[in-house]
């Protein structure tokens, strides 16, 4: 049965002005070229084996990202804010250059304000001042971690307090850069804004290092935390190999899905057992992991396992705590495990040398490799001409391949998450060796 989605985006008005940039229309002609409003492309690429016709309905196509020929703003008249909100994550000031830079550059936009810490700094009471952003000030920035805005979790709710404030800062385009909590705030903003019928843009760049935005191929920073977290998986292979029944045990980020624990697994080539939200583990019993990891022992002296953080709540006493952005508290699955491997290996009499490993803050605070780099750029130039055209309550996307449009009503209507069903789960287990169920 198919699923039915409503890719329409919104836009706030007629794009009457013509664009500053010199691109063209005309294929072959060895000039860049605009993009269409009705260049699209299908979300679902997969067939039946028979064939068979497949029609859509306009909303049921995504649009394509890129310049348009004509734009909504006048670019003298506008005034852009950018806000990162949430955890850190490697790119975040690769987004913001990208923002900037393309802004100043390519549409003459001068007035650029960096809002600080999150939507905390749309909040009068706390007094935060808004930082002007040019090409001089962004320009190395890219080489760094962290986000040079600053970032807050939480205050995304207060959607009026927040408006008041983009209204009487004057702003006629707020980029957001965030996750699933900063988009939903993101939605909010933008229905208020249209409630009192401004002519305020809302465009948002997915962050979540989890990779757990829907209908994105994979969110920035996602490539630079594999690559950080396999260079920890290295050093804990190289610690568990090098001792008597050696236990390298590294939990990775990941909430409510597996990506990072299941790339860098295979990225590795040196990972066990894989623990992730998606799939339920027993710890004990006859097909349980401990009896697992001891016959792994027992033939080749060492073991990894990578564990991503939401892995294994159903063993662990729950807690109703949240944090700021409203998300529940798990608790630390990595350090249960530490304990528990070590009192059934205690309670057997037998030596183990076991380290555990938790680099999340290091990942998470990393600058960009250079494929994230990349993709945080392409993401950022395509925000910018999607707010210039009017475009709003919009998220960037990849599909396919192809940068799009999504709705951030769609975007946020359900988290991405590993399908046990699916290949990349079935390379991870081909890759470890573990049981297909524990």
């Amino acid at each position: 049965m198919s699923v039915e989605y409503d890719f329409s985006v919104p836009t706030l008005g007629p794009a009457k002005v013509e664009s500053p940039i010199d691109y063209s229309n005309i294929e072959g002609d060895q000039i860049a070229n605009f993009v269409g409003d009705q260049q699209r492309i299908i979300y679902d690429v997969s067939m039946p084996a028979d064939g068979g016709q497949r029609s859509f309905a306009g909303n049921e196509l995504i649009e394509v990202a890129g310049p348009r020929r004509r734009i909504y703003f006048a670019p003298g008249h506008v005034h852009a804010g950018i806000v990162t909100c949430g955890g850190l994550c490697p790119g975040l000031n690769d987004v913001i250059r990208a923002i900037t830079r393309c802004l100043w550059y390519r549409y003459g936009v001068h007035r650029i304000s960096g809002i600080q810490f999150g939507y905390r700094g749309l909040l009068p009471e706390h007094g935060v001042p808004t930082v002007p952003l040019n090409p001089d000030v962004v320009d190395d920035i890219h080489r760094i971690g962290g986000t040079i805005l600053g970032s807050s979790r939480g205050g995304g709710h207060r959607t009026e307090d927040l408006v008041d404030t983009i209204e009487r800062m004057n702003l006629n385009i707020l980029f957001t850069i965030g996750g699933d909590g900063t988009q939903k705030g993101a939605l909010a903003i933008a229905e208020e804004i249209e409630r009192r019928r401004l002519k305020i843009a809302v465009v948002g760049i997915p962050k979540t290092i989890d990779n757990d935005l829907s209908f994105t191929e994979k969110s920035f920073g996602f490539e630079t935390a594999v690559a950080k977290a396999t260079e920890v998986v290295f050093g804990a292979h190289a610690e568990a190999h090098s001792s008597v029944n050696g236990i390298g045990l590294v939990k990775v980020m990941g909430r409510d899905s597996g990506f990072i624990a299941s790339h860098t697994a295979l990225a590795s080539h040196e990972v066990n057992f894989v623990l992730i939200p998606e799939v339920e583990f027993q710890l004990k019993g006859d097909n349980g992991l401990l009896v697992h990891l001891e016959r792994r022992l027992e033939r080749r002296n060492h073991a990894v396992i990578v564990v991503a953080e939401g892995a294994g709540q159903h063993l662990l006493t729950q807690s109703d705590a949240t944090d700021a952005s409203g998300n529940r508290r798990y608790a630390d699955i990595g350090l249960y495990l530490k304990n528990e491997i070590s009192s059934y290996f205690d309670a057997r009499n037998r030596e183990i040398n076991l380290k555990y490993i938790d680099p999340s803050y290091i990942v998470r605070s990393a600058p960009a490799e250079p494929t994230d780099s990349v993709y945080c750029s392409r993401l950022g130039h395509n925000a910018v001409h999607a707010a210039m055209a009017g475009k709003t309550k919009v998220l960037m996307g990849l599909v396919n391949n192809t940068f799009v449009h999504v709705p951030i009503q769609m975007a946020v209507g359900s988290r991405n998450r590993i399908n046990p069903d699916s290949s990349l789960w079935r390379d991870v287990i081909e890759s470890t060796h573990q049981p297909v169920r524990m």
